[in-house]
């Protein structure tokens, strides 16, 4: 076969729970027919034994695999040159592999050769772009990101979308694989320049998808019935737009976003909001306000003013109820997003820190289903003698980031920093680099003092390609007991609406 045979194209992984009732070659061969008959162009096959029964069926390409519990190696996929020689022989057109850095029985090199030598193509299930530098180096025909949150660290939920975009900056023929569940998920993963999309549990391990759907039923007749649920006017002021959105429940069934002119002060903005959400007028009962900043008894203070210049104690709560007529409740918006996490987000319903690395640096904590107000979070405030009591954000945020560029004679933004340093340029990914290791440490603290059951990362540095997993490698030394469980904020740039919502909605 050719590459070119699998372009633009679904491959559904035919794959059994180990042991399950499904694991016998005719029930193989039956999920790939089935998946070929609705329109899969190709086919992801484990074992020598299972790439036999299929390729008997179908003509399609087959990639297979072989999998192995090693007592000397992690390696699990395809570990032996022999695995490759045999599902070459058993009819697979693509050898996949372990491409990953870890001891292992045989090299990529070697597999790779012992493929191509029989006239194969070759597969590089990788956890990392370094994984797949390694393997496009020394022939590989594709590199999936199949390994992707399996090698360190707890196993994440969601497809890895950055290590695709990564990926497609070295090569154009990119696997997608590994956590595709939903057909939004796998559109994402074409979008981000996947050569092809591989999706296995959701399509054929029964046992999986029955379990997701048994467990979101299980919460959803766990949360009270409300079929008149409110619609809340929720607000997000940060420190170069704001949003508005009519939130019902998780549902955001309208959104606006208008600048927030700096120097023109609360007052002004907020009537920006009240003339550009006027059509919305009778549409909502209450309304949740997001700001930076200190909110004490409904009242808005600045806490740093270069994040956002705010008057001392303005009457934030009071000023929009009087502006638009219903109750209003004000919150922190790191603390609503950290909210908006635990409600609807990465958070699942569990205690969490959410620690937002953006421009600045802001948080909040949810204990026991209880969210900590007033400073609590405020994690871009703290001083270290040891960085000469300078604020933490001051340190680490993209404010920091911007001027240390600046300072190595680059007059760009933390943005362009990241595009550099993901090009190569040291001096870049030094200072990213830096910034990762301070967050990490800060998690650190945060895991002794509030021992939560994760901390969520978000905001534009802490969302940046590659920065989690470089906080992660600054963590990787520590004993599994002390080390912090960090996981990606799922709802982006509106979990502080939303978060902002329920409160209102809830009277917290």
């Amino acid at each position: 076969m050719r590459r070119e045979d699998i372009r633009n194209s679904l491959i559904v992984s035919c794959q059994p729970v180990p042991g399950g009732p499904m694991d016998h070659a005719d029930f193989v061969a039956g999920f790939a027919k089935a998946a070929l008959k609705a329109g899969a162009k190709a086919l992801r096959i484990e074992s020598v034994d299972y790439v036999k029964a299929v390729r008997r069926v179908v003509a399609a390409p087959i990639v297979g695999i072989v999998k192995r519990d090693l007592p000397d190696s992690p390696v699990r996929i395809t570990p032996f040159v022999a695995d490759a020689e045999a599902l070459a022989n058993a009819g697979a057109d693509i050898i996949a592999f372990d491409a990953t850095d870890r001891s292992r029985p045989a090299s990529v090199e070697e597999l790779v050769r012992t493929a191509k030598a029989r006239g194969k193509l070759t597969m590089a299930d990788c956890s990392s772009i370094a994984d797949a530098q390694r393997a496009l180096a020394v022939g590989v025909d594709f590199v999936g990101t199949t390994l992707s949150g399996y090698v360190n660290g707890p196993e994440p939920v969601d497809p890895d979308i950055e290590l695709i975009v990564a990926m497609r900056k070295l090569t154009p023929y990119v696997i997608a694989e590994g956590r595709i569940r939903s057909p939004e998920q796998a559109v994402a993963a074409a979008q981000a320049g996947a050569f092809a999309v591989v999706v296995g549990s959701a399509i054929t391990r029964t046992e999986h998808v029955t379990s997701w759907f048994n467990e979101a039923i299980g919460k959803a007749y766990q949360r009270p019935h409300d079929t008149n649920q409110e619609t809340v006017l929720s607000i997000d002021i940060g420190g170069t737009k704001t949003m508005a959105a009519l939130i019902s429940g998780a549902a955001v069934l309208e959104e606006i976003v208008v600048p927030t002119e700096r120097d023109a002060g609360p007052d002004a903005w907020l009537a920006t909001v009240c003339e550009s959400t006027a059509s919305w007028r009778n549409r909502y009962t209450r309304i949740g306000i997001a700001v930076t900043g200190l909110i004490q008894g409904g009242n808005w203070s600045a806490l740093n003013p270069a994040t956002l210049l705010i008057p001392d104690r303005y009457p934030l709560q009071d000023r929009v109820s009087d502006l638009l007529g219903r109750p209003a409740y004000a919150v922190n918006d790191a603390q609503a997003a950290a909210w908006g996490e635990y409600k609807f987000g990465a958070g699942a319903g569990g205690d969490l820190v959410f620690l937002t690395i953006s421009t600045g640096i802001g948080g909040g904590i949810v204990i026991n289903g209880k969210l900590l107000k007033g400073l609590a979070g405020h994690f871009g405030l703290i001083r270290s003698p040891s960085q000469g009591q300078a604020p933490f954000e001051d340190q680490t945020s993209g404010r920091w980031i911007a001027r240390e560029a600046l300072a190595a004679g680059h007059p760009i933004d933390a943005v362009e920093v990241f595009d550099r340093a993901g090009n190569g340029e040291s001096w870049a990914a030094d200072i990213v680099s830096r910034s990762a290791h301070r967050a990490a440490m800060l998690c650190q603290d945060i895991q002794l003092m509030l021992d939560p059951d994760v901390i969520v990362i978000g905001g534009g540095i802490g969302l940046a390609q590659g920065y989690l997993d470089l906080m992660g490698s600054h963590l990787s030394g520590l004993p599994q007991r002390l080390a912090p469980r960090l996981v990606k904020a799922k709802l982006g740039r509106r979990a502080g609406i939303l978060g902002a919502a329920d409160l209102a909605g809830e009277g917290k």
